[in-house]
């Protein structure tokens, strides 16, 4: 997982550069800012209150390394302590991403107004240059790839736990296969987890892909 998590902190990286340099720029071309500070300009305060807590919600499901915590936290050497060095990453890892989420609000907020659209970049899909966005919009993917393999390390291992209590001396279970692929390090192979971490990925991304989100978003 250390390369996985490398690439798509590369990829996250990139396209939050690439958002916020195209906020400051539009924000520039513009002139102005065209935001207020008094926010989105709504028809009384019900609605400015609910838009306030819809972005709580958000800014709250933006920081959801708390699943995987104590799953890094095991792989950190014992000196110095684990939860010192954890702690210290935390804190790191919490800046940092809340410097990016303010730079990218603000300024999105700052290029459009009352029109900023929930993802930054789709914003930008109607302006030049249409290959840096294309570029974020690839980083994205790359990401949410990577994000989506760690962050289902703590099921996955839970699942193989279970099988491995439950069916001890199945091999489908505990028998490893080497399988070697042109120009590619050897690959070991068990069955059951191939099989099972495949069909959860098939069924997560059909039921993903079924699921109204648009629609629920316009509702």
């Amino acid at each position: 997982m250390a390369w996985v998590s490398a690439v798509a902190a590369v990829m996250a990286f990139t396209y939050s550069f690439i958002g916020l340099g195209l906020g400051i720029a539009t924000t520039i071309e513009n002139g102005r800012i065209m935001g207020s500070i008094t926010g989105v300009t709504t028809s009384n305060i019900a609605d400015k209150m609910w838009l306030v807590f819809q972005a709580l919600g958000d800014i709250a499901y933006s920081y959801p390394y708390s699943i995987v915590f104590l799953e890094i936290q095991d792989t950190l050497k014992s000196s110095p302590p684990e939860n010192q060095s954890m702690k210290k990453a935390s804190m790191i890892a919490i800046f940092i991403t809340t410097f990016f989420y303010l730079c990218c609000g603000c300024f999105g907020y700052a290029a459009f107004g009352d029109s900023t659209p929930g993802n930054l970049l789709t914003r930008f899909g109607f302006y030049e240059p249409f290959w840096l966005v294309d570029i974020a919009n690839v980083c994205i993917i790359v990401h949410l790839v990577g994000g989506y393999q760690i962050f289902s390390q703590p099921l996955y291992t839970t699942a193989d736990r279970w099988k491995s209590r439950k069916f001890p001396n199945n091999g489908l279970v505990k028998n490893f296969y080497i399988v070697k692929l042109p120009f590619l390090p050897k690959i070991h192979i068990n069955l059951f987890r191939f099989c099972f971490r495949t069909i959860f990925v098939v069924s997560t991304t059909g039921l993903a892909i079924l699921f109204p989100y648009s629609k629920f978003l316009e509702f």
